[in-house]
């Protein structure tokens, strides 16, 4: 054979994996409003940086006349590219071939890329299409996915992990995006359930379908297992890039620096009206964070789960942080069972990446109720308060309104490592609301008067920051407009912090 003819031959294997499971295949995944493998990283990744590899794999199954049907890719894309200039890796499943279901030769394509994003200390980005398990290979197959969820969780808190949903994720395949750090799902397009509707309807007799159970509104309303959502496939993928201009590609790497012409000694005017006088009152903590962010640029993680508190990802002074908030507008701020996993989690992913940890404090205390006690709020809460305490890296905390009981001391309070504990001159720091304490401490044995001004008097004695500040409990207290001078300050203090817990394998969060 001359050269060219061997030139020839590899152009034409390029051609056929590049046709995947042919054109006919391809229209239909195009005529139902999804792209293709391909296409997905052609858009992720920067123009021109995709490298492609195991292109020309095959699977290696015989059964069922499995032989007969062999395509060069086996059904998923992988290799690694650029993101805003820096290195990550990818691997994207392709519908178009057996549905895009696992062989164990693609889960070894996909456990190659993961082994050298760990090697290189390198984000790994999957975008997810799969009818899941392939069937002919039995245990073949179900092996290939013990082996990539083993990877997930050795390379947790190593290097940044994103599961982008791109269509049907189900069965054991939903267990390594569940245990990747970002899911990102589109609506009506992608569905994550570990049983289907026939199943559930065979087992049970509810009636549910794939939407209802496990589409991209539940999972980012009710079940909180997606951290972002779109209304497509564009927007997801460019929100994925978003993402990565906020967090750094490995855990000893420090979060990517961005330029910006807001000033540094930006007062804030409009904050010094925004906290209500009246205790009782709600008002919006987005409008604190957007006004004193960078460029009000903030990127919220889950922000349609436990409303009650924020979480996301801003900048000041060009360097990322994670941002943690109390949100009064919605169920008056409180911690409950769904906010405190939300926030944990969240917390401890900054830590692992080095983010520092801006939290803002207006929180009445914890829902009362037996629901929540059933459904064990002691012990999630314990969550947040375990993610505050064992992170490192630096904690600015502003109380700007209520700090009360044990919620206080869970919200990077300084007795669990806040670095810089600021309050607003109408902050409240006590065991609890005047009314509540009166009611204990006096038992209804006062008068209406007598009670009123008992409200009164331990208001001014108790709800202020006084009290807090004179212990040393909060190192200043500040005017609202100073809030993004004084958060910029405080992360330049911090910057070369270095603190370290007593060594162990690990320690036991209560799960």
């Amino acid at each position: 054979m001359d050269l060219q003819k061997k030139y020839d031959q590899l152009r034409e294997y390029d051609l056929k994996a590049e046709l995947a499971g042919g054109k006919e295949r391809i229209d239909k995944q195009h005529n139902s409003g999804k792209k293709t493998a391909r296409e997905r990283l052609m858009q992720l990744l920067d123009p021109g940086t995709f490298n492609e590899i195991d292109k020309l794999v095959t699977h290696h199954n015989h059964n069922f006349g499995m032989n007969e049907k062999k395509i060069l890719g086996d059904g998923v894309v992988s290799g690694y590219g650029k993101i805003n200039d820096r290195l990550v890796y990818v691997f994207a499943q392709d519908f178009t071939v057996f549905g895009g279901s696992l062989s164990r030769s693609n889960a070894n394509k996909i456990i190659k890329v993961q082994n050298l994003a760990l090697k290189m200390g390198a984000p790994l980005i999957g975008l997810n299409d799969s009818g899941g398990a392939r069937i002919q290979e039995g245990v073949e197959s179900l092996a290939g996915y013990a082996d990539i969820f083993y990877n997930n969780v050795i390379a947790s808190g190593v290097i940044p992990q994103i599961s982008v949903i791109l269509g049907p994720c189900a069965g054991g395949a939903v267990y390594s995006p569940a245990l990747t750090d970002y899911i990102f799902m589109v609506n009506e397009k992608s569905h994550m359930f570990v049983t289907g509707p026939e199943v559930i309807k065979t087992v049970t007799h509810e009636e549910v379908t794939k939407e209802e159970l496990g589409g991209a509104h539940t999972h980012s309303t009710k079940s909180g297992v997606a951290h972002f959502t779109g209304t497509d496939e564009e927007q997801v993928i460019m929100m994925v890039r978003e993402l990565l201009s906020f967090i750094p590609s490995n855990n000893l790497e420090d979060p990517p620096l961005k330029s910006s012409i807001d000033p540094l000694d930006r007062k804030v005017e409009q904050l010094q009206n925004l906290v209500p006088a009246d205790p009782n009152k709600p008002y919006n903590m987005h409008e604190i964070i957007q006004s004193v962010i960078d460029d009000n640029h903030f990127l919220e993680v889950q922000p349609d789960y436990a409303r009650n508190i924020i979480v996301g990802f801003a900048r000041f002074a060009g360097h990322p942080v994670g941002i943690v908030a109390n949100q009064p507008a919605h169920l008056a701020g409180v911690l409950d069972i769904n906010s405190s996993v939300k926030a944990a989690r969240f917390v401890r992913f900054c830590d692992a990446f080095n983010l520092p940890l801006v939290t803002f404090v207006d929180v009445p205390g914890f829902l009362p109720g037996s629901t929540q006690e059933f459904g064990g709020i002691i012990k999630h809460g314990a969550k947040l308060l375990y993610a505050f305490s064992e992170a490192t890296v630096p904690k600015i905390t502003i109380i700007t309104r209520k700090a009360y009981g044990g919620a206080y001391d869970v919200m990077s309070s300084k007795h669990i490592g806040g670095d810089m504990n600021f309050a607003y001159p109408t902050a409240e720091i006590a065991v609890m609301g005047p009314e509540g304490a009166i009611n204990i401490l006096y038992k209804n044995s006062l008068s209406e008067e007598q009670k009123v001004a008992a409200v009164e008097e331990y208001r001014a004695n108790f709800a202020n920051p006084y009290r807090a500040a004179s212990l040393g409990y909060i190192d200043e207290i500040i005017q609202p407009e100073d809030t993004r001078i004084k958060i910029i300050g405080a992360i330049e203090m911090t910057r070369n912090k270095r603190k370290t817990n007593p060594p162990k394998k690990h320690g036991n969060i209560p799960l």
